[in-house]
């Protein structure tokens, strides 16, 4: 390919890209806003405190221990010695080698919330970045004076800019969420009599419910936000520099 026919597609994309991605701001942001309010009333209805799931862990039964040697007193008075001098080294909790009525599941409403809010992060993700891309291929050569358009152009690149990482941030919340939950369960595992565990896991269950549905308002907040600053914006984004005022200089 030569020199001639390479610069000549690139010219092509770019002018494909500039109609894309001012379609993108017309069309799919309102439509993606109305979606993402639809998700949160929908989200709203359910309450954090009726999602709770069952660990399938079951509490085993306690273990009695007998002793049949002659001595019986001895061995009594040493394990209480031991416990009243805060040797309790030997309580290692239980050990899990496979789980009696098989694997922990997830919680499935977190799991469902996830997988449809996965999807609408990564758009937002590929939408921030190609209005960024787009505003940059609009911003015109460097020149003195007359900037004033373009200024408007860098703080709507900003503002995308700044999109795009609070949209990776929620990724990683997700994930984050799963780790955690998985520590808590293993402990669950290991010391099933204890109940703060279990409740520990039910909290963090509302927790995240609770954050997937301000996840779903930012997302929503975000499409708004960069469809009203384009908006409001859109002559100065599209043509950074008055035709008349270069004439003056």
């Amino acid at each position: 390919m030569s020199t001639k026919d390479a610069n000549k597609q690139v010219e092509d994309f770019i002018t494909k890209f500039k109609k894309e991605a001012e379609n993108l701001v017309t069309d799919v942001f309102p439509r993606k806003i109305i979606q993402l309010e639809k998700i949160n009333q929908e989200m709203k209805k359910t309450k954090a405190c009726s999602i709770k799931a069952d660990l399938n862990v079951p509490v085993p039964d306690p273990v009695v221990f007998h002793n049949q040697n002659d001595t019986k007193n001895n061995d009594s008075k040493k394990r209480k010695i031991d416990f009243t001098t805060g040797d309790l080294d030997h309580l290692t909790g239980s050990k899990v080698l496979v789980l009696p009525n098989g694997s922990v599941p997830v919680n499935a409403h977190i799991f469902k919330a996830c997988e449809k809010l996965k999807p609408l992060i990564n758009d937002l993700i590929d939408h921030a970045n190609m209005v960024k891309m787009w505003i940059s291929f609009l911003i015109p050569k460097i020149e003195d004076g007359n900037n004033f358009g373009v200024s408007i152009q860098e703080d709507t690149m900003a503002e995308a800019r700044q999109v795009e990482s609070d949209a990776a941030t929620y990724l990683d919340q997700i994930s984050r969420y799963y780790l955690t939950r998985a520590k808590i369960v293993s402990k669950v595992a290991k010391y099933p009599h204890v109940e703060d565990y279990r409740q520990a896991v039910t909290e963090l269950d509302e927790k995240q419910y609770i954050c997937l549905q301000l996840t779903t308002c930012e997302i929503r907040n975000h499409y708004a936000s960069l469809h009203d600053i384009i908006f409001k914006n859109l002559d100065k984004i599209k043509k950074p520099r008055n035709a008349n005022a270069e004439s003056l200089y």
